[in-house]
Parts: structure tokens; sequence; C-alpha cells
């Protein structure tokens, strides 16, 4: 009898466990609500009451804000490439360069929860009016058009350091000459042809041997540049844009060694020296054979440093 019992009290507990397994769980995906109340602001600088497009200089601070947001993002130009600006606090800055007063379309969008987003545009009026020295002009153009390329004789031709620390020697790496000619001689093939027509300056870019550069967002969202790989010489269409002259945005003392201007690229296809998107190159020098340019890196921190020649 007692074994019988033992018997029926485990068909019982094993019944109870399968039941306790089987039980449903329940599962939420919360709240989905969209992102709301979308708001650019933006800051032209120097605006007031005498300058109601600004003072110049072509600066807008922007500010992003919105409702139920977990991302953003900013084209400051709808007239131009679609060139977003991610925004992990919200702002960010560009400097208008078309010389003149113009109306520009800036579209922020918004991601929120579960795949929702909103965006919203905001047209711009802004005046930008600075003039280069024309011999500076010169030197880069020749007043005409003029074809540049990286100077793979010099020391340090490509440099790499410190972004928010910029300095004149002790970088962290600098290229001793031809240091890519084995892996990458595109870096000293590729041709930079800036160009004058009255007041319109233009770039074209053209790699007979590929250009040099690293892939995915080492790239810097460069088109055609492959997703994956390392770095290399990589097919490329060629592109032209038209530029601009600007104040440097750098963060360079007045005591480092630059002009303190910058050629301001537009669109997404064009580049000088290493291939990636980077818009602003800060000119620290130049001559009539002799450019020497420092960019933000697409690397976080990160500053390059290029040294280019007329080419042959």
């Amino acid at each position: 009898m007692k074994t019988n019992i033992k018997y029926i009290f485990g068909i019982f507990f094993l019944l109870l466990l399968v039941a306790t397994s089987c039980t449903e769980e329940t599962y939420s995906l919360g709240d989905l609500t969209a992102p709301s109340n979308v708001v650019i602001t933006a800051d032209i600088v120097g605006k007031d009451a005498t300058h109601p497009n600004g003072d110049g200089s072509g600066m807008v601070n922007f500010k992003v804000t919105a409702d139920n947001a977990l991302g953003m993002k900013l084209d400051v130009d709808a007239n131009d490439d679609v060139n977003w600006v991610f925004l992990p606090k919200g702002t960010t800055s560009n400097t208008y360069t078309k010389t003149g007063t113009f109306t520009y379309r800036v579209t922020a969008m918004v991601n929120g929860k579960g795949g929702s987003s909103a965006n919203i545009t905001k047209d711009i009026v802004v005046f930008f009016a600075f003039q280069p020295p024309a011999e500076m002009v010169t030197n880069l153009t020749n007043d005409a058009s003029k074809t540049w390329v990286v100077d793979g004789s010099l020391q340090n031709h490509f440099g790499v350091d410190d972004w928010t620390n910029p300095r004149a020697t002790g970088w962290w790496w600098g290229a001793p000459p031809f240091d890519k000619a084995a892996c990458c001689n595109c870096l000293y093939t590729t041709g930079f042809t800036f160009a004058k027509a009255g007041a319109v300056y233009s770039l074209t870019v053209t790699s007979p041997d590929g250009i040099f550069t690293k892939t995915g967002a080492l790239a810097g969202g460069l088109p055609g540049i492959p997703a994956s790989g390392g770095e290399g010489c990589y097919a490329y269409a060629g592109g032209t844009s038209e530029f601009s002259f600007i104040p440097s945005s750098s963060n360079t003392a007045a005591s480092f060694p630059s002009t303190k201007i910058a050629i301001q690229l537009s669109g997404v296809n064009t580049f000088i020296g290493y291939g990636a998107t980077q818009k602003e190159y800060e000119i620290l020098e130049i001559t009539p054979t002799y450019m020497y340019l420092r960019v933000r890196g697409t690397e976080t921190g990160n500053s390059w440093y290029l040294k280019l020649k007329p080419a042959p």
C-alpha cells in the first residue's frame, strides 16, 4: 500500500510540473509613442536689427529639440546633396559659404521607439561676405586651373595628431617619404584640380589608380567605398564640386602657424588628400609650389595634416 501511495504521489508531482512549464508568458513592447514637438532653432551669428541675415561670417548655430526622441540628425542644406549630421547632444554648427544672401532649407529627422520617426524643415536666410586674399587664390588656382598632388617626397607629408591640441611638431605619427608607395601608391597619383571661373571656385578629383582611404565609417561616407576592408586604394568614379574660402573654424591658437583661412567643400563626392567627405581644410601655408593643410580626422579626436605640390 505504501508503494502505491508513493507511485500516485509521483504521478501527481509530474503532472503539476508539466502544467507549470506550459504556462504562457506575456511580452510587451512598451510605449511606442512617436517623437513629437520637433523644433529647429537656428542662431545666425551676428544677426540683429541692422544685420537681419547675420554678420557676413555665414555661421549658424543649430539646436534640435523633440519629445520622445532617441536620436536625431540634421541636413543643413536641401539644395545640396543630402548630408546628415548626427546630433548626439542636439546641437551643431555650420558655415554657409556661398557669397551673398541666400535661403537655405534645413531638415531635422528625429527617431523614436519601435522605428518611429518625425521630421521638420525650416528655411533660414544667411549672408556670407568673406573674400580671400588675391595671392592665395592665385597660388591655389593659378587664376584659372591648377592641379595638386600629395608630395610623397616630404617627411610628414601625411600626419595624424590630436585635434584638440594642435601643434606644429611632436605629432602622434608622421609619414616618412613615400611611406604608402608599396601598399597604396594612389595616395601620390590622385589629382586635385582647383579652378576659378569668375566668382565660382570648383574642385575636381581624378584617380587613375583609385583613392587612398579606409573603409566604412572611416571613409566618412564617401560614395562607392566598401563597408569593410583595410587601408588601401579603392575605386572611385571621380567627382567635382564647388568650394569656398572661409575663415577657419579650427581650434588653432592665434600663435599657431596658419593662414586662419580654410577651403570649404560642398557636396559629398570630393575630398583633398585622404578619401573622406570632410568639408573644411584649414590652409596652414600656401605658396605657388607648396600647400599645407589641416583637417579633422574621421577617427574621433584625430586631426590630419597633408602636404601637397603642383602636379608634374
